[in-house]
């Protein structure tokens, strides 16, 4: 089965180190992405009603970026939120990387990624 990338943009009314600590922390993420987060050294408990998923944090860079795996994945696929300031504008964008199985998978992770980033500008007032 091959897997589908995809990317969206998000310019987001917001200082890099702020929006960083609103990816990368467990506490930060409760806030928007998930009803609940606990981690332990690389690995995140994400909490929706009753569901859990688990995560590992793959790479993260202060101020920049996060990777994480979906436990469930057993192939090379990962989700990545990277934080890039435009030099001449100093706008500050959040990069969602995704995979889906297909492309209507893609469609829904988009629908869900959109959601999410809303709460999250809600959340840090964007």
């Amino acid at each position: 089965m091959s897997n589908v990338k995809f990317q969206i943009e998000f310019v987001l009314r917001s200082s890099p180190k702020l929006l960083y600590n609103y990816i990368s922390t467990p506490s930060g993420l409760a806030e928007w992405f998930a009803d609940n987060v606990n981690s332990r050294s690389e690995k995140f408990v994400f909490i929706w009603d009753d569901t859990e998923e688990i995560a590992h944090l793959l790479t993260k860079k202060q101020d920049r970026l996060v990777r994480f795996r979906w436990d469930e994945k057993e192939d090379d696929t990962f989700w990545e939120m990277k934080i890039e300031v435009d030099e001449l504008t100093k706008d500050v964008s959040l990069i969602v990387t995704d995979f889906a199985d297909d492309d209507d998978e893609a469609e829904e992770s988009k629908m869900f990624w959109e959601n999410q980033i809303s709460e999250l500008k809600h959340v840090i007032g964007s």
